[in-house]
């Protein structure tokens, strides 16, 4: 059905059949959209502003707008804190409230906590609080769409420029070949992390500043690969032919050449979503990635470590890791079945 619409090829039909036919794989990318696209509403399921605010006939949404407490019959003029038992009493005399499901933010500190931080589970906070009062699970929600777009970012970015030199690489071959040969062996010797340190000291780490540098290191990931297929394929009677009718070598390399080559890379960007994801993770678990503060499960799991009395920090941050690893992981092994020419749906092999 969904082929139809489409209008897909018949191959690109049998390689979305192959997909579905691994059950564990094809709902295991349901599952991961799901996620993701729940957390892409983050600030409609954990914000310390409510949804809805009607007051005094009029309808205000603090989600999208900044209002000032005096509009709310306040005395101050400065920006209006919802959670504040005395501008709440005056919206309820005239109005009402709708919150979200989760009523903080990543950065919201509870300081009406019974107990000092961190907090076990309660009625507020559904899986407690931070070593700072900050609520475990809307921070577990924005640090899930940070990390996924994080990795999304950092797979399209490495994998544009992988392409692109394993595909110069390996249609060209020759001394071109053996000058990026060297110059790979040279860039992959060098000390990521090290580099990183010495970055991070000189320049504010930041979400962007982490992009650029992993992706100068992760770029080397799919040269071999596809610089093996561009070598495979220059010397077909296709290429051949479209050389000889006045084809340029850069219209051949991206109409003919590299659809053949970009059926292997599609297998591997499952997995390198997972691994970019886990540098993020690892890097802010070290305390070298995303500034303090920042919606990082990285930092939760470190927390985790520090505050061994408190076993929902951990568990939390390694069940949401594990759960996005290996699904993303399931979701590989379908798309390494559809592309496999060897499947066989009639037969289940």
């Amino acid at each position: 059905m969904i082929a139809s619409r489409l209008h897909l090829s018949p191959l690109s039909r049998r390689r979305l059949a192959q997909f579905r036919a691994n059950r564990r794989g094809w709902w295991s990318l349901w599952l991961f959209l799901l996620l993701f696209g729940l957390s892409l509403g983050a600030e409609f399921i954990a914000n310390d502003r409510p949804l809805l605010v009607y007051y005094q006939g009029s309808l205000y949404i603090p989600v999208f707008r900044d209002y000032a407490e005096t509009d709310f019959g306040g005395v101050f003029p400065s920006a209006a804190n919802y959670r504040d038992p005395y501008l709440a009493g005056l919206i309820e005399e005239r109005g009402w409230m709708l919150w979200p499901p989760v009523r903080f933010r990543y950065d919201t500190v509870n300081y009406d906590l019974p107990v000092p931080a961190p907090a076990p589970p309660s009625a507020d906070n559904w899986l407690g609080t931070d070593d700072q009062g900050r609520d475990v699970l809307a921070r577990l929600i924005y640090g899930l769409r940070i990390s996924v777009l994080f990795g999304l970012l950092l797979t399209l970015s490495s994998s544009i420029v992988g392409v692109a030199a394993g595909a110069v690489q390996g249609y060209f071959g020759g001394r071109v070949d053996l000058l990026f040969q060297r110059f790979l062996e040279i860039w992959g010797g060098l000390p990521q992390l090290f580099i990183l340190i010495i970055v991070s000291s000189v320049v504010a780490p930041g979400f962007w500043t982490l992009l650029l540098i992993l992706m100068l290191f992760g770029w080397t990931s799919l040269v071999g690969v596809v610089r093996a297929e561009f070598l495979r394929a220059r010397n077909f009677d296709y290429v051949r032919a479209a050389r000889a009718l006045g084809m340029t070598d850069g219209r051949i390399m991206f109409n003919h050449v590299l659809p053949n080559a970009m059926v292997a890379t599609l297998t591997f960007l499952p997995f390198i979503l997972s691994g970019s994801i886990v540098a993020l993770t690892a890097l802010d678990f070290l305390g070298l990635g995303l500034p303090p503060g920042s919606a990082s499960l990285g930092d939760l799991l470190r927390q985790g470590k520090e505050n061994l009395q408190a076993p929902w920090l951990g568990i939390s941050g390694f069940a949401i890791v594990a759960l996005m690893l290996s699904l993303l992981v399931f979701v590989g092994e379908a798309v390494r079945d559809a592309f496999d020419p060897r499947k066989n749906i009639e037969t289940g092999k």
